[in-house]
């Protein structure tokens, strides 16, 4: 038996070196990592759409969006919105369109296959309200069946209901530009139409159910949406034209450097339509830096050189998103935990590219906390206006990785390899010590100030919990509030315990809100991450860094549902389908990623010690953890990391969803380096010496 022990051991330090060496390959010059982020073809379909209402499509570019989007049809002739999902409505109609636009014909078997699921799907008419919106940029669709957005809500303060500012950011920059759109109501003629794709049934408006759950105010909403799209009629022309001109404002306002709004696909694209339809020439500075910016978010890709399924030959497709300061920070954590020394080069480069990016201006959320100073950081490479609690949490954790100067105290072999594999033109930590107290000072005092007001802790802003936004007939796809959730809680709560501050108000207050938000079955729901297995692997290294005893029935509660929805092969998998249907929590294919947390969780609460009872029998929770770690050292591949094209993110519960191509690669090195550093289930000394964990990291 031990002989056997101590093979699984060195099998998994091999595995760690291996996945350590590729992680450390990956790293840009400056400092920062940066994986795909990559999403549906939506983004590819209205980007080539945006091209199209602009005037600037270009016949080269179409064609090689169009062999990506081809490229990920499924045999039934559908378009999914995650890996293995299920075809979706709007996102196969826009996908048909594009490849439309790129000159692919309707009697076209590919095409005819979308058709038919299209029009049994219930055609145009069952469409999703945004790609009505497109439709109606074109003439495929009346403006006049899109809800209303009445440019109007702009001039709203922000005490009132449904004020801009009730929005989530990544909503609320949506609907002002759109509200734009909607006023001008655009066509732009195309050379087809797409008669094709209509449904059996006509279009009817939403109704209001009574006794259902439409509330009685969403029963409102849609009465007072009637009443607005009569406004959108014969507007108060006086109104109407202060009403854009402001809102014209707010969007260029809010332009980041690198050309984006938000760092994000949405509120980008309906900008620069906005715009444009305001009279923004293309040549305007704008204009011109919010084109070359979604340039920059281009993947050009030959013969699938990313193992995406991209098809032989040129591609590209386009990131919705990127995430450098996310992955960065995530990719220190786990050099760390595997024992990384903090003033590696590679660590200390890293952290003075983070501090370069750390957001020291005001954004939206000091509308709702105007005497709160600014500190922390954004998910993107260029995104002042929306700095989040997540990203500044785990950019905090990392930091202090750098501040300790050590990831574990000894010097394992991944750490003295990685020290002489560094590429060059380092920074040593040393002189830096200062400005990452400064910048953890700030940051702390930030997200506490950013805590709602019942204790958690949502991403963008606080207290943004307004759900009466949620039933406007406008928005019916992705969520559109930021309410606190389990994940972003977590963070905060784990970055506070790691500072040495666990004891503080804010931190016990949000140990306690995670306790309330407990799931009866053990689990916590995950927001930004699929899905229970998530929110489950935040919440529980939180709650015992905090100082809640391994021996707490919350603490055993969660480890008995991990246990319990561990696959037959040793690892654990979520489909993103468990956010709408409830026999879907928990399962789903193996991950890496979803394998990961389950295992950060399960070695959170085995620090104890207590692996074996008294007949020196490896308990449950000892060996759930021995299972996946073997399935992560027998699933990796010869380069150091793991296959994993499910994707493991969210964007938006139930619609929209991510598969960040480093998660299979950050989080299990964290979960080998922290399993490989405990004893009982793998060995009676540690490998790492000790590795620095959440929990030891004290404020000094």
């Amino acid at each position: 038996m031990a002989s056997l022990i101590v093979e699984a051991r060195s099998e998994a330090k091999v595995a760690l070196e291996r996945a350590c060496e590729h992680l450390l390959s990956l790293r840009d010059e400056a400092g920062w990592w940066q994986g795909e982020l990559q999403t549906n073809v939506t983004m590819d379909a209205e980007d080539m759409l945006l091209r199209e209402f602009l005037g600037i499509r270009r016949p080269d570019e179409t064609a090689l969006s169009a062999a990506w989007i081809r490229s990920q049809q499924r045999e039934d002739g559908t378009w999914a919105n995650f890996h293995n999902g299920p075809g979706e409505l709007s996102s196969t109609i826009e996908a048909y369109w594009a490849l439309r636009l790129a000159g692919d014909p309707a009697d076209a078997e590919h095409m005819r296959a979308a058709a038919d699921f299209i029009r049994e799907a219930g055609g145009l008419e069952q469409a999703r309200v945004f790609t009505h919106v497109w439709l109606a940029l074109f003439g495929l669709w009346p403006w006049e069946q899109v809800p209303a957005l009445p440019p109007e809500i702009i001039l709203l303060p922000s005490w009132m209901p449904l004020n801009v500012y009730a929005f989530a950011c990544w909503a609320r920059q949506t609907i002002v530009a759109l509200s734009i759109v909607k006023a001008h109501r655009p066509v732009r003629e195309l050379p087809f139409d797409l008669e094709e794709l209509h449904g059996p049934e006509p279009w009817t408006p939403r109704k209001p159910i009574p006794d259902s759950s439409v509330s009685r105010r969403g029963a409102w909403l849609v009465h007072l949406d009637r009443a607005l799209r009569g406004y959108e009629r014969w507007p108060v022309r006086p109104l109407r034209r202060l009403a854009v001109a402001r809102a014209e404002r707010w969007i260029v306002r809010r332009q980041e450097a690198d050309g984006s709004w938000g760092g994000i696909q949405p509120p980008w694209v309906y900008s620069l339509i906005a715009l444009h339809l305001c009279g923004y020439p293309l040549e305007h500075p704008v204009m011109r830096r919010g084109l070359e910016g979604l340039d920059h978010f281009m993947i050009e890709d030959r013969d699938d050189s990313h193992g995406v399924g991209a098809p032989a030959g040129a591609s590209r497709r386009l990131e919705a998103c990127q995430s450098p300061i996310w992955d960065t920070a995530l990719a220190m954590i786990a050099l760390s935990d595997a024992g990384v020394a903090g003033d590696h080069p590679a660590m200390a480069r890293a952290a003075e590219w983070l501090l370069g990016e750390e957001v020291t201006a005001c954004g939206d959320w000091s509308v709702v906390r105007p005497g709160l100073a600014p500190g922390g950081w954004a998910f993107e490479f260029a995104n002042v206006n929306y700095p989040d609690v997540d990203d500044t949490a785990e950019v905090v954790l990392a930091l202090r990785r750098v501040a300790g100067g050590t990831g574990g105290g000894a010097r394992s072999d991944v750490a003295a390899d990685a020290r002489s594999r560094a590429q060059n033109g380092t920074v040593a930590a040393a002189g830096i010590g200062s400005r990452i107290d400064g910048a953890i000072e700030r940051a702390v005092k930030w997200i506490e100030g950013m805590q709602s007001s019942d204790g958690g802790w949502g991403a963008f802003d606080a207290e943004n919990t307004h759900a009466l936004v949620r039933e406007l007939p406008f928005l019916d796809f992705g969520e559109v509030i930021d309410e606190p959730s389990a994940d972003v809680t977590a963070h905060a709560v784990e970055m506070l315990a790691a500072l040495g501050v666990a004891d503080a108000p804010a931190a016990r207050r949000g140990v306690r809100w995670l306790i309330d938000r407990q799931e009866p079955g053990g689990s916590w729901f995950g927001r930004w991450g699929v899905n229970h297995v998530y929110g489950t692997g935040a919440a529980v290294p939180a709650l015992i860094a905090a100082g809640v005893a391994p021996s707490a029935e919350c603490i055993q509660r969660a480890v008995r549902w991990l246990q319990e929805h561990q696959n037959e092969d040793g690892g654990w998998g979520e489909d993103p389908r468990s956010y709408d249907d409830l026999e879907w929590i928990g399962r789903g294919p193996s991950t890496a990623s979803q394998t990961a947390w389950a295992l950060l969780a399960l070695h959170a609460a085995d620090r104890s010690g207590a692996h074996h009872d008294r007949e020196s029998r490896i308990v449950p929770r000892a060996r759930a953890l021995e299972r996946g770690v073997d399935w992560l050292v027998a699933t990796q591949r010869a380069d150091g990391t793991w296959d994993e094209p499910q994707y493991t993110g969210t964007g938006f519960p139930s619609d929209y969803y991510i598969n960040y191509h480093l998660y299979r690669l950050t989080f299990p090195i964290m979960a080998l380096g922290r399993c490989l550093s405990i004893g009982g289930a793998h060995s009676q000394d540690s490998w790492i010496g000790g590795a620095h964990d959440l929990r030891s990291a004290k404020m000094e």
